[in-house]
């Protein structure tokens, strides 16, 4: 009996063991294979922040080079944008004189030009007159011919007789033809010589003749155009205080010349080198509204653009 239950002892131990050990295997084997697949997840989870880091630092390295790169490409386009800025202000400085001069010789030309079509009239005119004044002695002479009974020397015709003149008797009153003299052309030479002088520069010389030619021909188609270059002199010499002076003669007293616009044109530019920005400023705006279109108003817009003015003054806002 006692044998019996030491059998039975014995056969629960060796059960119980065998039990136990197949008991605690499978839980092991489950465990470790549950964590290497973490260790694994996990491996690929550093791998892949390593991988994002990377791509992340690439990219940040990339942007840096591009922004230094913008910064250098910025820094040198406003060095450009600053040079490219003081030729421009060179050059519409140098530009403008360089207009004021073409526009100044341009004038010079038109009147050049003008004249010289007024003198092709004259002598047009001159030429019908003397023509006229040839058929008109040619055909007193071509009467006086058909009608003597004298030749050439005094003596009688052949087959005529002579005739006595009676003392008594009136003479009949004889024709006398004079030509008529050629019109005077010192106004022309005198303008032209005026204008020569003006465009080589003998400014002082010119001032006097064009001074001769309004005093003696006032009501000359040039005189306006001499009237408007005693303007052109003063402003060339920087009086532009006599300049405003002379160009309101032009303004005033020839209110139909066509340098009537380039007097007031000129007028307000002086005006501005005088320190007289308003006045020249209403000036120009004057000469854009009574010229459209014409070149004097082209230029002054231009002017008033370098001022910083506008065309047409603002109106007032509202209240």
């Amino acid at each position: 009996m006692r044998t019996r239950w030491l059998v039975l002892a014995l056969a629960a131990v060796l059960i119980g063991a065998l039990g136990g050990a197949m008991l605690t295997a499978k839980p092991t084997g489950a465990v470790s294979k549950d964590m290497i697949q973490l260790q694994e997840q996990v491996s690929q989870l550093l791998q892949g922040q390593r991988d994002l880091r990377s791509a992340i630092d690439t990219n940040n390295a990339t942007l840096r080079t591009l922004v230094q790169q913008s910064l250098d490409a910025t820094n040198q386009l406003n060095s450009q944008m600053g040079v490219l800025q003081k030729n421009l202000q060179e050059a519409t400085a140098n530009s403008g004189s360089r207009i004021d001069t073409m526009s100044t010789q341009t004038q010079g030309l038109s009147d050049n030009m003008q004249d010289v079509q007024a003198r092709v009239a004259k002598l047009g005119q001159q030429m019908n007159d003397i023509q006229g004044l040839l058929q008109s002695i040619d055909g007193k002479i071509s009467g006086g011919v058909s009608s003597a009974q004298t030749t050439y020397s005094g003596a009688p015709a052949p087959g005529a007789q002579s005739v006595q003149p009676n003392p008594g008797a009136s003479q009949p009153p004889q024709a006398t033809n004079s030509v008529p003299s050629m019109p005077a052309i010192s106004a022309d030479t005198l303008y032209q010589n005026a204008l020569r002088d003006f465009s080589t520069g003998k400014y002082d010389l010119a001032r006097q003749e064009f001074n001769d030619y309004v005093k003696n021909f006032p009501a000359n188609d040039l005189a306006s155009n001499a009237q408007f270059y005693l303007g052109e002199i003063s402003y060339a010499q920087g009086d532009y205080q006599d300049a405003i002076a002379q160009y309101e003669i032009v303004i005033g007293n020839y209110p139909k010349s066509f340098k009537l616009a380039a007097a007031q044109l000129k007028k307000s530019f002086a005006e501005v080198e005088l320190g007289m920005k308003s006045t020249g400023i209403r000036d120009l705006r004057e000469i854009v509204r009574r010229f459209p279109g014409s070149d004097e108003a082209r230029r002054a817009q231009a002017k008033l653009k370098e001022l910083g003015a506008a065309t047409t003054p603002r109106a007032p806002a509202p209240r």
